[in-house]
């Protein structure tokens, strides 16, 4: 039998959408058997990870005299070390794993499979994010009072500020880029490749403001505490609902709007 040399409209140096879709909804269905202990683990790494991506973005952001729109692309591109972090050096983030919805829509995932691995991940998250901030602080690169502390407070005044609407909406459009990443880096086959689909998504969302669950888990902590007092309580109650909006967000844009569109072009037929 020849073979089909018939040219296909995704016939690129990578994985085609409709392998994608398959190889994410295999991933999926891995994450959801690792042991407890190992997902734990691996959710903690991924908050450090990207909490060592909030620090850049901070540092970088910093005393830039490029303008507005450079400079939040620049920080991007330093935030993104976060994410290649946990693609390339193996972790687990609630953001990211939005995307077991495909195979949770596929029914190779029950419910209570997909909520333990969120809710698992999403504490392990946070006890990095927050580790990591508590690490920092300790540190004394913020004691200064320099203007590498003005911008961490500045970071976490702005995002409490936001109204639920606005936090909620910026979730949204921040998870569906930041699950795109991780979308194509399952077309990649390189490590170069990997990077490459990160950074760009990546940088777009913190360049445009968008709002990213498990990075105000470090960003908002680190800034209300820079200057070494505990926050109004009025303070630490809008951080906690930035938190909850800004988590619904993130699943709404990395579920609906990315896993299960995907999931309806690429894997639905499978049902039918």
């Amino acid at each position: 039998m020849s073979e089909d040399r018939s040219p296909h409209p995704f016939d690129i140096d990578a994985y085609a959408p409709a392998e994608i879709a398959r190889r994410v909804e295999s991933s999926g269905v891995a994450k959801v058997n690792l042991p407890l202990l190992q997902t734990l683990a691996l959710a903690v790494l991924a908050g450090a990870f990207i909490a060592f991506g909030g620090m850049s973005y901070t540092v970088v952001v910093t005393g830039s005299e490029l303008g507005f729109g450079p400079t939040r692309l620049l920080g991007g591109v330093a935030f993104s070390l976060g994410l290649v972090l946990v693609v390339i050096g193996g972790a687990e983030l609630f953001t990211g794993n939005n995307l077991i919805a495909m195979a949770w829509a596929d029914r190779r995932v029950t419910t209570r499979r997909l909520l333990r691995n969120w809710l698992l991940v999403y504490a392990g998250n946070a006890v990095g994010a927050l580790g990591s901030a508590a690490a920092v602080l300790l540190s004394g690169i913020l004691d200064a009072g320099g203007d590498l502390q003005e911008t961490a407070v500045a970071i976490a005044e702005a995002k409490i500020a936001l109204g639920a609407p606005e936090a909620f909406f910026r979730g949204i459009l921040c998870n569906v880029l930041v699950c795109l990443a991780v979308w194509l880096c399952f077309a990649a086959h390189t490590v170069t490749g990997k990077v490459l689909a990160v950074v760009f998504p990546v940088s777009a969302f913190v360049a445009l403001g968008f709002e990213h669950s498990v990075a105000n888990m470090y960003l908002i902590p680190v800034g209300l505490f820079a200057g070494g007092t505990v926050p109004a309580a009025a303070d630490l109650a809008a951080m906690a609902q930035n938190f909850a909006v800004v988590t619904l967000g993130n699943i709404v844009g990395g579920t609906l709007l990315v896993a299960l569109v995907y999931w309806l072009v690429y894997l639905r037929h499978r049902q039918d």
